[in-house]
């Protein structure tokens, strides 16, 4: 709770404590009065001065004048007839609890958002002579060398030169598990050093950097209005001059009418009506509570490490039923790695050992994971004539033995006799000597929560799956059977891919159906554009990629994008809610306050009741848990 909320909760206090104290208090006439304008002006103050404002800057058809003139209307009734003001201090104190509970409902879900703000860093540390040197990090140039010591933040993107830390990412991607990085790790801005020191060489600018993307992308974020929001907007503006006329009328025709009829005009009977009316009327549970519902999803989405860049998209995300998936780097991991290994002759750790031995001197992303699948190669072996083959791979002389690592082309090439695989993905061939010694499966590697993503889309009411890849049908096809997806389209490139959600987008089987992209390559950046929402991978993607998405999952988990869904459609569930209560409730006391069956506690609670109810239904958006992934 902040100051601004303290003093705010105090008022309230003070006042209430103040009205229940004067009611036991036999005060009488214009000494009464001055006793009940002390906690009426105490928690009524800045109402009454936003009205004036209003009417100053003639914009005055809002709450806060509906308030004004329904409470000050209030207080004169009461010195003319019973002398009981609290029903116009009930009102100013329980539309100021409702305020209050908004203002705590707003701080809260911010607290979420300003998390991510927190992550902007002050300095970078440069070694100048021997020492460390703190400079602005939009001073540091690309290439350059910085140190990044325990507790600080990493202030542009890089990759760790020297040293070993645990990395704090979760106000990025939510995540709570500290990452350990080490030399030759890249290593994303925003993120807190736990542990050790890092020597870390830049591979962007500051502007460029996850951090700078990032904040842009949430002071972005206001400006994109959903259309219910637009609407509550709209609505408020012709609703409040309408009700502030028939409020008007109902004052005064009525007791006119009765003039001309001859009979007593009931004046003070029919500005009561027209008083009660104004205080119904007011649109607070409407104007405040779906903007906060959008402003809470996108803080609760902001917590599980879900950037939405507008709360017009976290509407779209809510009615998304088709959702179509590049595979590499998206589904896949997007890196090579050792999936099996099928030797001939030879144990599969010495085909393994060779293999990594020949391909040292490669720096194919083939070659690496060979190495990565094979850290020890550097023994006491003898290598040498190493020789690369374009196009083939690479042959060397390991331990006076003619060693051949390469593709089927290369066997042939050497006249050697192969053995086909059966596993889709990038099959190396090893020979020893001319003799074929077995080969090694390599594949992109489904990432971890894949599947279950897959499974959760579904269950949030996603009809259609579809993959979309630039890899053959063989190796697509495997990657779809593993994960759960039916619809797969193979060997495409960037322009197919736009082609093919343009197909998509046709074919809905209903018009409001959304279709969402998940990418992460610039190849992707068109397809993530033209897609009725985009959603980007953020950790590894690609800047263009991130540009051009409206919402990034900062952890490049594809189960956080049910985690969007999951949260989008609560929210907007939450928001039709208060529009039908709040709606129904009003015209229901509108109409019985018209026929003098209301009073002004009935409007407070058509006011005021509404408005907290309305709020507090709103800040469960706050409390929307993510879908845990299995173990």
């Amino acid at each position: 709770m902040n100051k601004k909320q303290k003093k705010n909760l105090i008022r309230i206090l003070v006042s209430a404590g103040l009205m229940i104290f004067l009611h036991f208090v036999p005060a009488s006439g214009w000494i009464r009065f001055v006793l009940y304008m002390i906690p009426y002006l105490l928690i009524g103050y800045d109402i009454l001065w936003k009205a004036i404002k209003g009417i100053i800057h003639r914009q005055p058809f809002d709450e806060c004048l509906l308030m004004a003139i329904a409470t000050v209307g209030a207080m004169a009734l009461a010195i003319s007839e019973n002398g009981d003001y609290t029903e116009a201090i009930a009102v100013m104190l329980f539309y100021q609890i409702g305020e209050w509970f908004q203002s705590y409902a707003v701080g809260k879900s911010r607290k979420n958002i300003t998390d991510l703000m927190d992550i902007a860093p002050e300095y970078a540390n440069i070694e100048q002579d021997g020492h460390l040197e703190q400079v602005d990090p939009d001073d540091v140039e690309i290439g350059s060398t910085i140190v990044v010591k325990t507790g600080e933040k990493i202030p542009i993107d890089g990759v760790v030169l020297d040293g070993k830390a645990s990395l704090d990412t979760a106000a990025l991607t939510g995540e709570s598990l500290p990452r350990s990085v080490h030399q030759g790790d890249e290593v994303i801005s925003g993120c807190i050093n736990m542990d050790g020191v890092l020597k870390i060489c830049t591979t962007k600018a500051f502007e460029d950097s996850t951090v700078a993307k990032v904040l842009e992308l949430i002071e972005d974020a206001s400006s994109h209005k959903s259309h219910s929001e637009n609407f509550i907007t709209k609505f408020a503006r012709v609703y409040t001059p309408i009700v502030v006329y028939s409020a008007i009328a109902l004052a005064f025709i009525p007791p006119l009418i009765q003039c001309l009829m001859h009979t007593q005009a009931q004046w003070g009977t029919f500005l009561y009506r027209a008083l009660t009316f104004l205080v119904i009327s007011c649109p607070c549970a409407l104007v405040i509570s779906i903007p906060l519902s959008f402003f809470a999803g996108i803080g609760a989405a902001s917590h599980e490490g879900i950037l939405v860049k507008g709360s017009n998209y976290l509407e779209i995300l809510s009615e998304i039923k088709t959702v179509v998936f590049d595979k590499t780097g998206t589904l896949t991991k997007g890196v090579f790695e050792v999936t099996n290994i099928h030797p001939e002759k030879i144990s599969a750790d010495e085909l393994l050992h060779m293999a990594a031995h020949v391909e040292r001197y490669s720096t194919h992303p083939i070659a690496n994971s060979l190495k990565k699948a094979y850290p020890n190669e550097d023994d006491d072996c003898v290598i040498s004539d190493a020789k690369e083959i374009a196009g083939q791979g690479m042959q060397a002389m390991v331990n006076g033995k003619l060693v051949c690592v390469g593709n089927a082309k290369m066997m042939d090439a050497m006249g050697i006799c192969w053995q086909d695989c059966k596993d889709a993905g990038t099959i190396i061939h090893i020979a020893i000597d001319g003799v074929y010694a077995g080969h090694i499966h390599i594949s992109d590697v489904i990432k971890p929560h894949t599947k279950q993503a897959i499974s959760e889309l579904r269950k949030n009411g996603i009809t259609d799956v579809v993959m979309l890849t630039g890899d053959s049908q063989k190796v697509a096809q495997r990657v779809a059977e593993e994960i759960g997806i039916q619809n797969v389209y193979s060997e495409l490139l960037p322009q197919d891919k736009v082609k093919k959600v343009e197909n998509l987008l046709q074919n809905k089987a209903k018009e409001n159906d959304r279709l969402a992209f998940v990418g992460d390559g610039i190849n992707d950046a068109p397809v993530l554009s033209r897609a009725d929402i985009g959603v980007a991978m953020g950790a590894m993607g690609s800047d263009a990629a991130i540009e051009a998405a409206d919402v990034v999952l900062m952890d490049d988990d594809p189960l956080k994008l049910a985690t969007a869904i999951h949260i989008s459609r609560k929210c907007l569930r939450l928001v039709k809610e208060n529009i039908w209560f709040a709606i129904g409730v009003k015209v229901l006391c509108l109409i019985l306050s018209a026929f003098g069956l209301a009073n002004m506690w009935l409007a407070i609670f058509a006011d005021v009741g509404v408005m907290i109810l309305a709020v507090l239904n709103a800040m469960r958006c706050m409390f929307i848990h993510s879908i845990e992934p299995n173990s």
